[in-house]
């Protein structure tokens, strides 16, 4: 079905084609606008166990993995789902299922089908992190998974099954002091605005198997080392040659200079200048923000631009990261998560390069200290037109509470946007699912049944991956936009999204799989309305730099808009 849209004298011609027409939220009926989330897991047919082979010695990255994806493999309009997963110790191989990564395809019902042998994409070594882009520009999204091993890139052949061409790709082989680096996230990014989507991976520390440090909780337990006993990395930003390969640009694009402990990865242009910025969550380090010199080099600026440390001015422990919009004035913020006694540091962005950390005067200050938060994401689960705030939590030591009143397993937590960057934490009225403690680390925000309701998948350490689904029930309506470029990589990684309301009100997105602790989530634009059921405009800034505005655009719907 094709929906033209009557457009601006400044606007080009698009066919502008309807996905789905689901209703659900204008015909749930109308009343609290409280957040809820159920698990459905269960009858979803989703089973995954995160495998982390702990073992006595422990080993750094047992803790902390691990991600998971949204992607629409095979392009049917809805997302389905991939996790990383661990390996055998020492070995670092998967050499059982118990470890392969696993790949469940959307069956449109709310069940899903594990689809991970046909699709060969188990992985071989112990895994990580996991970003979802369309490198090759053919119209289907690709995997990357960081490693801790090694890296892989899975090319999408469109059958239904991937091709493994990480050689071939030439990102088989990151190394630092003559070791292969431990990449612990990764983002997919045109930092030159050149049509190709670029790898920017986010590197952890120097570690080798069961030759961590003796670190003791309590004087009397071993436990995990914290991250000051580990040599730091860089980062590796590799530029997409357009033939299939990618060339590592680190050193020359002015990456390699910044060492740290990268974790979570946002991606957005905060000067608006037109190229993508870098923003990266360290651990137990001032976090980076690489500003983007209009595709020529970048600038690491964290420090100037007030984003290196939280309010207390302490480097904390960076973990996952959203580089969204969240007062709706079109200058995106920064959000991240840490540990206890840290709070999670919200950044607002007050324009010229600078940002001001209003952690306290948000309320997340006093809500998050006592909170330990991996995987983070930003998304308007109650459609009010505010984004709200989601955190997947549990603490990093499994053995605190031989000698602390804190707790291993914490439950995941939303924080609901009141307006003016004040949020308040809205979980104990979210639903039984959102009650459940379990070391959560991995997160993926993103629409699974199109009905305009914003879900999660959410992992646990040596537990059962979740589908909490969204069945927040207030009648209030939503849009959301599918982009594919022409000139602009096909994914459309980087557009500027801009609606306006009947009211004369704006919201903002952009088009970022990046998210989370290592995390991929939905790439498409999703916006709340509240009462309103069309779009007085829509306004697109592509990564070529084509401006399109769209008019009276009807709401309750997926569009799918292609560049002119």
């Amino acid at each position: 079905m094709i929906h033209l849209i009557p457009l601006s004298p400044v606007s080009v011609l698009v066919a502008f084609s309807l996905i789905t027409a689901a209703t659900a939220a204008a015909q749930s009926s109308a009343g609290s606008s409280t957040i809820r989330f159920e698990d459905i897991t269960a009858q979803s047919g989703l089973q995954f166990v995160v495998n982390n082979s702990a073992s006595g010695n422990k080993n750094q990255p047992e803790t902390m993995i691990s991600g998971v994806a949204l992607i629409d493999y095979d392009n049917d309009g809805f997302l389905d789902i991939y996790l990383v997963n661990g390996a055998s110790i020492p070995s670092l191989k998967k050499d059982s299922p118990k470890f392969y990564n696993r790949l469940f395809h959307n069956n449109h019902d709310g069940t899903f089908t594990d689809v991970t042998e046909k699709a060969g994409v188990a992985g071989e070594g112990y895994d990580m992190g996991v970003a979802i882009g369309d490198f090759d520009n053919d119209g289907r999204e690709d995997i990357f998974v960081a490693s801790v091993t090694k890296n892989r890139l899975y090319h999408n052949n469109g059958d239904g099954t991937f091709t493994d061409v990480t050689e071939k790709a030439g990102l088989d082989n990151p190394m630092f002091k003559g070791e292969r680096m431990w990449a612990a996230a990764a983002a997919w990014v045109d930092y030159n605005n050149d049509g190709k989507l670029d790898l920017f991976v986010a590197n952890y520390c120097r570690w080798q198997v069961n030759k961590d440090p003796v670190c003791m909780n309590g004087g009397r337990l071993r436990a995990y080392c914290h991250p000051k006993f580990y040599e730091s990395l860089p980062s590796t930003l590799y530029r997409n040659n357009g033939d299939g390969t990618f060339t590592d640009v680190s050193q020359e694009m002015g990456i390699t200079g910044k060492v740290g402990k990268g974790m979570g990865i946002g991606i957005n242009d905060y000067d608006g200048d037109g190229y993508m910025d870098i923003f990266v969550a360290n651990d137990n380090m001032p976090n980076s923000l690489f500003h983007n010199l209009k595709g020529k080099g970048f600038e690491e600026v964290a420090m100037d631009a007030g984003v290196a440390y939280s309010e207390s001015g302490k480097a904390v422990s960076g973990m996952g990261a959203e580089f969204r919009d969240l007062d709706n004035d079109g200058l995106p913020d920064i959000w991240h998560t840490a540990t206890e006694l840290e709070t999670f540091p919200l950044f607002q962005n007050h324009g010229n390069g600078i940002f001001l950390d209003v952690t306290g005067r948000s309320g997340l200050a006093r809500s998050t200290l006592p909170m330990s938060g991996w995987a983070n994401g930003v998304a308007d689960f109650d459609n009010d037109g505010l984004k709200d705030l989601f955190v997947a939590r549990g603490n990093v030591l499994d053995n605190i509470q031989e000698f602390s009143s804190r707790t291993y397993a914490e439950p995941n937590s939303v924080f609901r946007n009141l307006g003016q960057m004040k949020f308040e934490d809205v979980s104990a009225e979210a639903g039984p699912a959102m009650q459940v403690a379990a070391p959560y680390r991995g997160a993926a925000i993103g629409d699974l049944f199109n009905t305009g309701h914003m879900d999660l998948v959410v992992t646990s350490l040596n537990g059962n991956a979740r589908i909490l689904r969204n069945t927040t029930s207030n009648g209030n309506h939503w849009v959301a936009f599918k982009l594919a470029g022409t000139k602009s990589n096909k994914m459309a990684i980087g557009a500027q999204v801009k609606i306006t309301t009947p009211d004369g009100k704006s919201q903002y997105d952009i088009v970022s799989t990046s998210a989370g602790d290592g995390d991929s989530r939905d790439p498409r634009a999703h916006f709340g309305l509240a009462s309103f059921t069309t779009l007085k405009e829509v306004d697109i800034r592509w990564p070529s730099g084509v401006h399109q505005v769209l008019k009276d655009v009807p709401a309750d719907q997926i569009h799918r808009v292609v560049e002119p």
